[in-house]
């Protein structure tokens, strides 16, 4: 019985917060969601489409407003008052209606029990569009496959990002990093820094149509790569001056195969001997590999020596 007495007295306080000038109403149906009535969470998402649909009659009324005569006796001020007030009222009679449809999709996301609930987390985080271009991009392959059956996979590619921030970027990649960097007395941190600086963190990552390259260090495929391949654009130094240019760089099927491939390339090129034996202290390190040619970019090692010192990777604890 009592449940039913207060669905009776939510519903008569709902009835009056439908009265666009009714104050005293809306600040009950506030009350009514304190008390945890799902019907108050649907009354709210009709107030503010009524809010939405309210904005958009008072543009149309500004337009309408351009074209008028102002000599008008039905364009005074006194006529545009009760106007306003009658365009209120019916933004919330319209959203009461339902004719819109705004509303049930603002209850729809916010009811956690409802379906295709899309969690508010996915929402901040852009709603992970990098994947939904990618299967976009798939799905348009697919469709030319099956008309056109003589169309073939290219290696043209794209950067998107992987990594939310930088903390998810260590959490992801350190573990792999740690058992790679012995191979070359490297601190892990240093690998990790220097692949930050290639890939701004994770979030210009090389991708073709077949996804991600996972290529963290910007290695180029050479006349010896066997592998799959990346052609996108990328800046060279030449002069000092940075160059756009295309260039095809190597893909891989995982980060592990990524660094370890680091590790083969430095350790089988004769001209990274050098720095290979200075290992034991990062910045001389990459300066070594920068003056062997490793990069273009004449700020290359002090770049990823001031990654290293951040607070993202020095203070980072495993």
């Amino acid at each position: 019985m009592d449940s039913i007495d207060n669905s009776i007295k939510f519903q008569g306080q709902f009835d009056m917060s439908r009265n666009a000038n009714d104050i005293q109403g809306l600040d009950k149906l506030r009350q009514a969601a304190q008390n945890g009535d799902e019907e108050a969470l649907q009354e709210a998402a009709k107030q503010f489409e009524a809010i939405f649909v309210q904005m958009m009659l008072k543009s149309m009324r500004k337009a309408q407003d351009v074209l008028s005569d102002k000599d008008s006796p039905f364009n005074s001020e006194q006529v545009k008052f009760y106007r306003d007030m009658h365009d209120q009222q019916l933004a919330t009679d319209m959203s009461n209606s339902g004719s819109i449809g705004l509303a049930d999709v603002i209850v729809k996301q916010l009811s956690k029990g409802g379906n295709g609930y899309t969690p508010s987390s996915v929402i901040r985080n852009d709603g992970n569009l990098s994947d939904i271009n990618r299967h976009s991009a798939q799905s348009v392959k697919q469709a030319q496959q099956a008309i056109l059956p003589d169309v073939v996979s290219t290696n043209a590619g794209f950067k998107e990002a992987v990594f939310s921030d930088h903390r998810d970027f260590i959490d992801a990649l350190y573990p792999v990093a740690e058992r790679v960097a012995q191979e070359l007395n490297l601190e892990p941190k240093a690998l990790l820094a220097q692949a930050a600086v290639e890939t701004g963190w994770g979030q210009y990552m090389m991708h073709t149509d077949k996804g991600n390259t996972h290529n963290l260090f910007g290695i180029k495929a050479g006349k010896n790569w066997q592998g799959d391949t990346a052609k996108v654009n990328t800046l060279e130094f030449e002069q000092g001056l940075a160059t756009p240019k295309k260039a095809e760089f190597r893909a891989y099927a995982s980060f592990d195969d990524a660094m370890q491939d680091y590790v083969s390339f430095v350790k089988e090129n004769p001209r990274y001997q050098q720095a290979l034996r200075s290992t034991s202290d990062p910045k001389r390190y990459f300066e070594e590999l920068q003056q062997a040619g490793y990069a273009t970019d004449p700020a290359y090692a002090d770049k990823i020596i001031s990654v290293l010192n951040s607070g993202s990777l020095s203070g980072y604890q495993p």
